[in-house]
């Protein structure tokens, strides 16, 4: 356990220059026999369509924070507490060190895991490679990792010529991109996109950190 402690903190400053070759997400994926579809990019040659709807939707405050959004994390417990449903308050490093290091199924253990590995990448890691690495590990469904995968493969073309839609579609597939299909969304799916994409706009000005060179 302390190797394999030792060799995931040598791995994170390494990682801001390399790029993970696998996560343990697509490892599991790749044991239970899935072909797994994936293609590296750099930031550069994915949408900013993409770049700003996924900011939008996953983590709105992503170039304030280091980390970790307590702000959102204490809205998430005031909503579960008043019994209006459960919302999620992970940031997109939380969701980063999710893919790369530790599993998808919830749990408190993996909460724990997530917060101080989400700090440690956020105090190495510049917040462009941050969301790179992120929107290159990412799973879009079954076997389907990356954006550039995720593009040809539910909209036959890469990832930065994604539309401003297309884009939205894809970014809110990512809580469950098991069911939801980018390319064929839900009603329910739909409506999320909708919501997504009229705050677009509004979080330009605070989303520079991964749009401007």
């Amino acid at each position: 356990m302390l190797i394999a402690a030792g060799a995931l903190l040598l791995s994170i400053p390494i990682f801001r220059f390399v790029n993970p070759p696998i996560t343990t997400v697509m490892l599991v994926d790749k044991l239970r026999g899935a072909t797994l579809k994936r293609q590296w990019v750099p930031l550069e040659d994915i949408s900013p369509h993409l770049r700003l709807a996924v900011v939008s939707s996953e983590d709105g405050n992503f170039c304030q924070h280091w980390g970790v959004d307590w702000a959102a994390v204490k809205e998430a417990v005031e909503a579960a507490n008043s019994l209006k449903g459960v919302r999620g308050a992970s940031t997109i490093p939380m969701q980063t060190a999710k893919n790369l290091y530790l599993w998808k199924r919830r749990s408190y253990v993996r909460k724990v895991l997530e917060v101080p590995l989400a700090y440690l990448m956020s105090a190495i890691w510049t917040r462009r490679r941050m969301l790179e690495v992120y929107l290159n590990i990412a799973q879009w469904g079954p076997g389907v990792f990356g954006a550039e995968a995720a593009s040809r493969y539910y909209f036959n073309k890469p990832a930065k010529a994604l539309t401003r839609r297309e884009a939205v579609l894809l970014a809110v597939a990512l809580p469950n991109p098991h069911l939801r299909n980018p390319g064929k969304p839900s009603r329910r799916m739909l409506l999320i996109a909708n919501a997504v994409e009229r705050r677009m706009p509004i979080m330009v000005g605070r989303s520079d950190c991964v749009l401007k060179p």
